[in-house]
């Protein structure tokens, strides 16, 4: 789900539009930042859709996250797979916001939700994608409750992952300091536990432009995350505020 959403780009202070997280025992709150246009984005990005069911490449099967279904639960959206106990309550926003959303997708494609179980598409899409060398539940499940930590104190921040050279690739394109990225990912109370393999840091040069790069090293499966701060030092301008606009006007059409 993480690397579904994490595609949402910068719109504002919060990245992937998450404003706070909560996490509790088989429970993840997330608070979401109140614009149509991320919620628009979310339940396009993550909710599954059958898209070539007779594809011989099962990747092509399903598009969004296999398996995940929603319901509609006081406070806000309750994200779920069938027959798990671990659950995502989506809140911030009017719940109604989702289903006009959900709405206007299933008049486009064939939406998920109305099956009790996972589907067989569903099924050989999941796992197909966890036949991969390198498998990212270990590593991003933990960071997606430490989102914040991603962020710089800057006015518009986006973080991104992908697969890249038999790890993972994090991206901030306004991130924090190094320093306070290392204790909150690295062996702080509240840390990861990562350890640094290799830094190259500007953060603290008042005279050198430049970003910042860190190689992460997770003890417990070995698996490396290369960690870049491209500091673009963007702003929310007039540009930006048009954007906002159209997409949040955007959100409930087709």
């Amino acid at each position: 789900m993480f690397l579904a959403a994490c595609k949402i780009g910068g719109i504002s202070q919060d990245p992937l539009g998450i404003v706070s997280v909560r996490p509790e025992p088989e429970l993840l709150g997330i608070r979401m930042l109140a614009e149509p246009y991320v919620i628009r984005y979310w339940a396009d990005m993550l909710l599954p859709r059958s898209v070539a069911a007779d594809s011989s490449d099962p990747h092509n099967r399903v598009s969004g996250v296999a398996g995940l279904r929603y319901r509609r639960e006081r406070g806000g959206i309750c994200l779920y797979r069938p027959a798990t106990p671990a659950r995502i309550l989506l809140t911030g926003f009017n719940p109604r916001w989702w289903e006009r959303v959900t709405d206007l997708l299933s008049d486009d494609y064939q939406l998920l939700q109305d099956q009790s179980d996972w589907t067989p598409d569903e099924r050989a899409t999941h796992t197909a994608a966890s036949a991969f060398p390198v498998k990212p539940a270990p590593i991003f499940s933990p960071l997606l409750r430490r989102i914040r930590a991603t962020a710089g104190p800057g006015e518009i921040n986006a973080t991104d992952a992908w697969s890249s050279m038999g790890g993972f690739r994090l991206e901030a394109t306004d991130g924090p300091p190094c320093p306070d990225l290392v204790r909150l990912l690295g062996d702080g109370p509240t840390g990861l536990g990562w350890e640094v393999d290799h830094k190259s840091c500007t953060c603290l040069c008042d005279h050198i432009r430049g970003g910042c790069n860190i190689d992460f090293r997770d003890p417990a499966t070995g698996y490396f995350v290369y960690y870049s701060n491209g500091k673009w030092g963007r702003t929310d301008d007039e540009r930006h505020r048009s954007f906002m606009a159209d997409a949040n006007r955007d959100a409930f059409t087709r």
